[in-house]
């Protein structure tokens, strides 16, 4: 389905409670095969150019069974409605989506509205205006389904239930977005930071890493005062206005930052086996399910890198699995031979 602007193709459907027109139109409507209008060409065109980075001009008109005039004429409307799609010139040039300064409308096919709607319902987060801007996007989408689906969405009502071991506290996403753009650009961060006393005292820190651990928001950072590393709650920081300087980043005091952390906080781990992943999952989604003795890491772009311990290997193993995401195992070799394993119990499992 798609959500479009007040600038959509065809005839509106209110969505909105201001009066301006939103408009959904399924999937279906834009199968690659069907281009006997201009919408359905231009909602094909849209699919191809989220579907991979860059699209050769000649392989897009090929793709649509259009000219490559018919392309440039599209291009320009997705542009004048909102799409920044790049132009390189050239033998080899082509189209790119890139990212704009505001939110364009989305192209969701009937899979991803579903599974929106889940991760939606399920969103805990601990970053405070985050969980209600979550149940405000899930009845923007609900209002803008069509029939079919918004009845699948109705059937799939979800509730999570928050696991013992006391509340956790609320992070500000605005010093979140904070410390983590410090970290991004490798900058030296300047907070007040309440720590055990009841005055906030001011710090300045490297900013090296942004994780989870045990529900909790942490910045791991190189303490310029104290000249020592630290791990900062992003609950109890303030940042100050203004970026500090650049900094080249030093090695951690450990083999990365999953043993740094771990090492910080767990005295005594109660897991024998203990194993690292990329993931691709956001790192709030994963933190929330892996449990609190896991550490996860924000890597961006809807990935992350996450430590969890098992019992045994296949354990590690089969806890990664259960995010049912894409995942590349950075170590230790154990891990790698127990995913071996677990894939081959599974495939047999099936019959053949």
């Amino acid at each position: 389905m798609v959500l479009l602007g007040s600038d959509g193709w065809s005839s509106g459907y209110s969505s909105k409670p201001d009066g301006r027109s939103g408009q959904v139109l399924s999937s279906t409507a834009c199968h690659p095969g069907d281009m006997s209008t201009p919408s359905s060409r231009l909602l094909s065109l849209l699919s191809l150019l989220q579907a991979r980075r860059d699209w050769p001009g000649e392989a897009l008109a090929d793709r649509l069974g259009v000219s490559p005039r018919t392309v440039r004429r599209d291009v320009d409307r997705l542009r004048e409605l909102g799409y920044p799609v790049h132009a390189s010139k050239g033998p080899d040039g082509g189209y790119r989506l890139d990212a704009g300064t505001q939110m364009p409308p989305l192209l969701l096919d009937d899979e991803q509205a579903v599974a929106l709607v889940v991760a939606l319902q399920t969103a805990s987060t601990g970053v405070a205006g985050v969980d209600e801007a979550a149940v405000r996007a899930l009845a923007t989408l609900r209002q803008v389904m069509p029939a079919r689906l918004r009845a699948a969405a109705d059937a799939l009502q979800v509730t999570a239930v928050a696991r013992g071991g006391g509340s956790r506290p609320q992070v500000d996403q605005h010093v979140l977005l904070a410390a983590g753009a410090a970290v991004r650009a490798h900058e030296v961060l300047r907070f007040d930071y309440e720590g055990g006393s009841d005055t906030a005292l001011p710090r300045r820190a490297e900013a090296h890493h942004l994780v989870t651990w045990g529900g909790r928001w942490y910045l791991v950072g190189y303490d310029l005062d104290r000249a020592d590393w630290r791990t900062y709650r992003v609950d109890r920081m303030t940042p100050k206005t203004g970026s500090g300087p650049r900094f080249a980043p030093r090695p951690l005091p450990a083999t990365d930052v999953a043993a740094f952390v771990a090492e910080r906080f767990s005295t005594v781990n109660p897991w024998p086996c203990r194993g690292e992943a990329e993931v691709d999952m956001a790192a709030t989604e994963v933190a929330q399910w892996a449990g609190r003795d896991a550490l996860v890491e924000p890597l961006g772009d809807g990935r992350c890198r996450a430590t969890l311990s098992a019992w045994s290997w296949d354990g590690v193993a089969a806890r990664f699995a259960m995010f049912g995401v894409p995942l590349r195992v950075v170590g230790p070799p154990e891990l790698a031979d127990a995913m071996h394993r677990l894939a081959g119990r599974l495939t047999a499992a099936v019959p053949a």
